[in-house]
């Protein structure tokens, strides 16, 4: 819920999705005038970088305890992390998907649930 000094903000998976379509839309722009299609252009290292940079200035901002700093730090990681998915076709949605399908399931459960099927994968 917004409090009273927060602008109304929209559901967050049609913002999710709608910004998913801009970047598909842009994905097939011009690298030199569009800043989507010149990471698509260089290709999957310089997205994942990209990735990690963000996280990383999302992480500096968290230890200096900027609060809008992080907010806009996140912004940027949630930003290039959907172009990371779209290079691999995927879409918010399917983040959105795994996120219900953990909802409800403690973080130790889920967690010793990818280490016993991780195990079992490895056996021969």
């Amino acid at each position: 819920m917004n409090s009273p000094s927060q602008p109304t903000v929209p559901a967050s998976h049609d913002v999710l999705e709608r910004l998913a379509d801009v970047i598909d839309q842009r994905r097939q722009g011009e690298p030199d005038k569009s800043y989507v299609a010149r990471l698509f252009h260089k290709g999957t290292d310089a997205i994942l970088k990209k990735v990690g940079e963000e996280a990383t200035e999302t992480v500096m901002a968290a230890k200096d305890g900027d609060t809008q700093r992080i907010v806009y730090e996140v912004a940027d990681l949630w930003f290039h992390s959907m172009i990371a998915l779209a290079q691999f076709g995927l879409r918010p949605s399917d983040v959105l998907a795994e996120l219900t399908r953990r909802e409800g399931l403690s973080g130790l459960e889920e967690f010793a649930a990818r280490k016993a099927q991780q195990r079992e994968q490895e056996e021969p």
